[in-house]
C-alpha cells in the first residue's frame, strides 16, 4: 500500500478524505487546509483530528475555563499553574506536591475493567511527568440507578480496574466517592486522581528544546487499542441503544507501568532529560506536537523505529494509538547512552525515533518519506475556539419553584426514626466498604486517613511528619437546581473536608463533567458553573492548578446532572495532631458549628423518602466556609477536638451515625431551641460541621468560636452504644450499623 507523503498531498489536491469519520467539522477540515495551503496527509488529518478533538483541544470550554487565570487569587504557594501535565504548590520544608483529577467515563463504559484501570494509568503518568514520584490515588465515580442491572455490569468492573491497576502499582486509594443517580444511567463517571511528592528543584515541563537532542519513546510497545479512543470517544454522544462508536479501549499493564516509574525517577534523580511528556490521550500526535510546540525548535520523527506490537499498524493508526505504559523525554546526545542503560536495567523498551531540529516544523517520515510536515502549535494549541451558544433551559423556573418544602414530613417519631433508618441505608449514604475493602488504602506506610475520613491524608516526611490532606466532592443534584451554586457547594465541601481533619486547604483541580456542549441549555450550565467555581476559588484562595473537562456524557436526549467535581488540596504541618472523624470516648461533648436552616432542596432526604429533586440547594456563603474552615485547623492543631465531621449529603444524622459507627459509640442528642427534629436531623444547610470536644477543652473551644464570630451550638454527649434524639427515638448501634453496611453486599456482592 502507497503512503499519503506531502508531496502526494499537494500534488492531489481533490483526493476524498474520512474527516467526518475521524470527529471533525466541515469547516474544521477547511481551516487544516487553510493552515497547511494544501490537503492534509493521511497521518496530518489523523493529528488534526484527535488532537482538535473535544478532549484534547477544550474547544467548546476553552472561553469559560479561562476564567480560572483570570480570576486566581494571589497564592505564593502555585510553582506550576495550568497548561502543564498537573499543577504543582509549595507545602514548605522544600517539598512541592502535584495533583490532578481526569476523566475515564466513556472508555469505562465500553469496557468498565479496563477503562477505569488506565483511567488510573493516565493520570499517574501525568504526575509522574512534572518530576513527581506519585504517592496516592482517589476515585471520585457516578453511576445509575443502584439496582439498575447495568449498573450490575459497569460498577464491579470499574472497582476491580481501579483496585487491579493501582494495587499492582503500590499506590494507596486514600478516598473518593460513589453516588448513585439514574442520570447517570449509561454515562458512569469514572474520575481518577493522583498525588505526587517531589523537592522543588526536580519539576520537570513537557518541552522539547536543544537543536540535536534525541526524541526518546520508552515504556510499552505502541499497538491497536486505543486508537481514537479517549480523544474521540469522549467527544462523542452515546445514542440510546449504547456507543455510536466503540473504539478499541486501551489495555492496561499495571506492572509495566510500575517499571516505568521507577525507570522515569531515576532518570530524574541523574538529571538526564531537558524535557518529558507521558502519551495519554492522542498518543504520539499529542506527545511530539506539545514537546514542539512548547520548545524552542521543531522536531523529526522516523515513526517507522517506533516499537510495535502490531506490524500491521498503519503511520496514521501509530499516530492515534493511545496503548498505555508510554513516556516521550527530550536527552542530550551526551546523556542518551547513560538514558538508554536505565531503561535497561529496568527492562524499558526505549528508542531514539527522532531529534530536536532548527526551525519551526514537525516533520514526520515513515520509511524515508515525509508523512506529517505541520507547525507543531497549529496542531496542539491552535484548534478551533468555539463561543456555543449558551442559554439558561425554559424547564429551570418549575424545577426550582418544585420546593422540597412541599413535601410531607415524618407525621411522628416513629416515621422519623424509620426515615433515618432508610437514609443511613440507601445506596449514596450507606458504607462504601464493599468497594474500598477492594483497594490497598495503605501501602508505602504513610496513609494517615482514608475513606471514609472527611479527606485522605498522606505523610510527606517521616522525620517532620509534614502532610499533606486531599478531598474531591461533586452533588448533580444540587447543580443541577443552580449550576453557579452547585460549584460553589462542591467546592466548599471540599474545602470543609480538608480543614475538617486539620489541613490548610491550599489549592484546588477540577473535573467538569457535562452534557453536550451542542446543546445551549448543557453549555449553560456549564457556563455557570465555571463562573461560580472561578469566583469561589477566588473568594477562598484558593487557586485552580489544572483539571479536565469531559462533555459529551449524555444519551441521545438525555444529559447527566452538570456534574462538576472539585478536588482540594490541604497542607498539615504534622499528621500526629490531624482530626479524625469516630467519636472515641463516653463523655466527648458534641458541638455543631454553623448555622442550620430550612434547606432541603437537592437533599438526600427529598430524594431517599420522596424520589424528588426540586427547589433551591442550600445557599453558600464561603467567607462563612474560610471561618469554619480556620477554626477547624486551630482547634486540631490546639488538642481542643478530638474528632470532627463535615455536615453534608444526609444532614446531621447522617454525620453523626457515621462517627458513631467508626468509632463504636453512642451519642445522645437533644434538639436545639428554635429547631423541629426533622430539621435539626435533616437539613443540608452548608458551612456547618459537628466536632467532639474532651470535657477539658469545652470552655477555650467556646470562648475561641466567640470571638470568632461562629455560631456553636451543644447539642449532646458521646455515650452508650446507640444514637438516641431525646424525646424522639432511639437507634442502636447494631441496628444502624446493619442498616448502613448491608446494602452495597447486597447489591453487587
Amino acid at each position: 500500500m502507497s503512503v499519503d507523503t506531502t508531496e502526494h498531498a499537494a500534488k492531489t489536491p481533490d483526493v476524498e478524505q474520512p474527516w467526518a469519520e475521524l470527529g471533525l467539522k466541515e469547516d474544521e477540515y477547511a481551516r487544516i487546509r487553510e493552515i497547511l495551503g494544501r490537503r492534509p496527509t493521511g497521518a496530518e488529518l489523523a493529528m488534526y483530528s484527535v488532537m482538535w478533538s473535544e478532549h484534547c483541544s477544550y474547544k467548546s470550554s476553552k472561553v469559560h475555563l479561562r476564567q480560572f487565570g483570570e480570576k486566581a487569587p494571589e497564592n505564593d504557594a502555585m510553582l506550576v499553574g495550568i497548561g502543564e501535565n498537573a499543577g504543582v504548590v509549595d507545602i514548605g520544608q522544600g517539598y512541592a506536591v502535584t495533583f490532578k483529577v481526569e476523566s475515564h467515563n466513556h472508555p469505562s463504559y465500553i469496557e468498565p475493567y479496563q477503562g477505569a484501570a488506565t483511567g488510573i494509568g493516565g493520570i499517574v503518568r501525568d504526575i509522574l511527568a512534572m518530576g513527581a514520584r506519585p504517592v496516592a490515588v482517589m476515585d471520585p465515580l457516578r453511576f445509575g440507578a443502584a439496582d439498575h442491572p447495568d449498573t450490575r455490569r459497569v460498577l464491579p468492573g470499574v472497582v476491580a480496574g481501579i483496585g487491579g491497576y493501582g494495587n499492582c502499582l503500590g499506590l494507596p486509594n486514600i478516598g473518593g466517592e460513589i453516588v448513585f443517580d439514574p442520570c447517570y444511567q449509561g454515562n458512569p463517571l469514572v474520575n481518577a486522581l493522583c498525588v505526587g511528592v517531589m523537592k522543588h528543584e526536580d519539576i520537570h515541563l513537557a518541552k522539547a528544546s536543544g537543536t540535536g537532542n534525541k526524541v526518546i519513546l520508552y515504556g510499552a510497545r505502541t499497538g491497536g487499542d486505543g486508537i481514537g479512543g479517549v480523544s474521540v470517544l469522549a467527544s462523542e454522544t452515546f445514542d440510546a441503544e449504547g456507543p455510536s462508536r466503540r473504539p478499541a479501549v486501551q489495555v492496561g499493564d499495571p506492572f509495566q507501568e510500575k517499571l516505568l516509574i521507577e525507570c522515569t525517577l531515576e532518570v530524574f534523580a541523574e538529571d538526564l532529560v531537558v524535557g518529558i511528556q507521558d502519551l495519554g490521550g492522542a498518543g504520539l500526535s499529542c506527545a511530539t506536537s506539545e514537546l514542539a510546540s512548547a520548545g524552542s525548535g521543531g522536531m523529526r520523527v522516523e515513526l517507522d523505529t517506533v516499537p510495535l506490537r502490531d506490524a500491521t499498524l498503519s503511520p496514521e493508526e501509530i499516530l492515534m494509538s493511545e496503548s498505555q505504559e508510554r513516556m516521550c523525554a527530550i536527552v542530550t546526545p551526551e546523556n542518551t547512552e547513560r538514558f538508554l542503560e536505565i531503561c535497561e536495567k529496568w527492562d524499558v523498551i526505549a528508542t531514539v525515533i527522532g531529534e530536536v531540529t532548527e526551525g519551526d516544523r514537525l516533520e514526520i517520515f515513515w520509511r524515508g518519506e515525509q508523512i506529517v510536515d505541520v507547525i507543531p502549535g497549529t496542531v496542539a494549541h491552535e484548534g478551533p475556539v468555539y463561543e456555543r451558544p449558551f442559554a439558561r433551559p425554559g424547564w429551570l423556573d418549575a424545577l426550582q419553584a418544585d420546593d422540597a418544602a412541599r413535601l410531607a414530613r415524618p407525621a411522628n417519631a416513629d416515621a422519623l426514626r424509620e426515615q433515618v433508618l432508610a437514609l443511613v441505608s440507601s445506596p449514596n449514604q450507606a458504607a462504601k466498604t464493599w468497594v474500598t475493602s477492594q483497594y490497598d488504602r495503605y501501602v508505602l506506610g504513610n496513609t494517615v486517613l482514608a475513606q471514609p475520613e472527611d479527606s485522605g491524608m498522606i505523610r510527606v516526611d517521616e522525620e517532620t511528619n509534614l502532610g499533606v490532606a486531599v478531598a474531591t466532592d461533586g452533588n448533580g443534584r444540587y447543580a443541577k437546581l443552580d449550576p453557579y451554586t452547585g460549584a460553589q457547594l462542591a467546592l466548599a465541601e471540599a474545602y470543609r473536608n480538608v480543614a475538617a481533619t486539620g489541613a490548610v486547604p491550599l489549592a484546588v483541580t477540577d473535573c467538569l463533567n457535562f452534557g453536550s456542549p451542542e446543546d445551549p441549555a448543557v453549555m449553560w450550565q456549564f457556563a455557570e458553573a465555571c463562573r461560580g467555581l472561578a469566583d469561589g476559588c477566588q473568594t477562598l484562595g484558593t487557586p485552580v492548578t489544572g483539571g479536565n473537562v469531559s462533555l459529551y456524557n449524555q444519551t441521545g436526549e438525555q444529559a447527566i446532572h452538570p456534574t462538576p467535581v472539585v478536588g482540594v488540596l490541604g497542607v498539615i504541618d504534622d499528621v500526629t495532631r490531624r482530626t479524625p472523624m469516630a467519636f472515641t470516648e463516653d463523655g466527648q461533648l458534641l458541638y455543631l458549628l454553623g448555622d442550620t436552616r430550612e434547606e432541603f432542596g437537592g437533599s438526600a432526604w427529598s430524594q431517599v423518602v420522596h424520589d424528588h429533586l426540586g427547589g433551591l440547594p442550600p445557599r453558600v456563603d464561603l467567607e462563612r466556609e474560610r471561618l469554619l474552615g480556620e477554626i477547624l485547623v486551630n482547634a486540631s492543631r490546639d488538642g481542643m477536638i478530638d474528632a470532627a465531621h463535615d455536615l453534608s449529603d444526609g444532614g446531621l444524622v447522617q454525620a453523626v451515625v457515621e462517627s458513631c459507627l467508626k468509632g463504636g459509640k453512642g451519642a445522645r442528642l437533644v434538639v436545639p431551641d428554635g429547631l423541629s427534629a426533622f430539621t435539626f436531623l435533616f437539613s443540608e444547610s452548608a458551612g456547618r460541621a459537628v466536632v467532639a470536644v474532651p470535657r477539658s477543652e469545652e470552655v477555650r473551644f467556646n470562648d475561641m468560636c466567640g470571638a470568632r464570630g461562629l455560631p456553636v451550638t451543644r447539642i449532646g454527649v458521646v455515650d452508650g452504644d446507640a444514637v438516641e434524639v431525646q424525646g424522639e427515638f432511639t437507634l442502636t448501634l447494631a441496628e444502624l450499623r446493619e442498616a448502613n453496611e448491608r446494602t452495597l453486599p447486597e447489591l453487587f456482592g
